[in-house]
């Protein structure tokens, strides 16, 4: 099989699949607090994870590498709750750039911006609408619990689909690091404990900052408690069939800007 991990491959070679026209996914995460049951890297290990499964399976159709994950992202609304490291936006934008402008001086030209962190989805659209127009070339993003929803919502029990240290985050660290998980503690992370924006509204068309704190006095959002290692293997690789999909789609990529 192809390696597919840019830190394993050596320059000639990344040289070569840039030669190929491979696209490169870049995961993009967050570091924050999963309430009381759930590590802080979720966010980053579920993109990068997803990543990779993704790009094993398109790479039988199209060249394709995946870069390191970024493993912060806007996590503002977490700090509220400890545990949690965030970027701005203006840095965030500039990260980005700095990454993207040095895989396409690499001479790679199709970059996806793999999103695993739900704060990170306005910023992301505004993001690769800019950099496509100042680099010229093929920029996009995908958020993958997005991207995957229709699959999602077959797995899952309790919820429709992603929320936060709920039914399918857990489950998916159930089946990559079991280790970093305290069922235990699932029972007291059920939530929101809070009354949501919507809610009070009756629309989600209307927004405004809000702490995570004020959402959700544990930290997490859905419910954890029907979490399995078995679920978590099914929603990661739905994940990863959906991704690879969109990758190998040559129209994706070559449609006029």
């Amino acid at each position: 099989m192809n390696e597919v991990e840019w830190w394993r491959l050596k320059a000639g070679e990344l040289n070569a699949l840039a030669a190929r026209n491979a696209v490169v996914i870049l995961p993009v995460g967050s570091t924050e607090q999963h309430g009381p049951h759930l590590p802080t890297q979720v966010d980053a290990l579920l993109a990068g994870e997803v990543a990779h499964r993704a790009a094993r399976r398109a790479a039988q159709r199209t060249p394709v590498v995946v870069a390191p994950t970024v493993w912060s992202g806007l996590a503002e609304h977490h700090l509220s709750l400890g545990g949690t490291l965030s970027l701005d936006l203006a840095t965030f934008h500039a990260l980005l750039r700095c990454l993207v402008r040095s895989i396409l001086k690499d001479g790679f030209r199709r970059v996806l911006l793999l999103n695993g962190h739900g704060g990170n989805i306005a910023a992301l659209t505004a993001i690769v609408n800019d950099f496509a127009i100042e680099f010229d070339a093929p920029i996009a993003t995908t958020s993958y619990w997005l991207l995957a929803a229709d699959a999602f919502g077959k797995i899952l029990e309790r919820q429709a689909n992603v929320r936060h240290a709920c039914e399918a985050e857990t489950s998916m660290l159930l089946a990559l690091a079991p280790d970093l998980v305290d069922m235990a503690r699932a029972q007291g992370a059920v939530g929101p404990t809070g009354r949501e924006l919507k809610d009070a509204v009756g629309t989600e068309a209307a927004v405004r900052y809000r702490s995570f704190k004020s959402r959700t006095s544990h930290g997490a959002i859905g419910d954890p408690r029907a979490a399995t290692a078995e679920k978590g293997e099914r929603l990661l690789d739905a994940a990863a069939e959906a991704v690879a999909k969109l990758v190998a789609t040559e129209e994706f990529w070559t449609l006029p800007a």
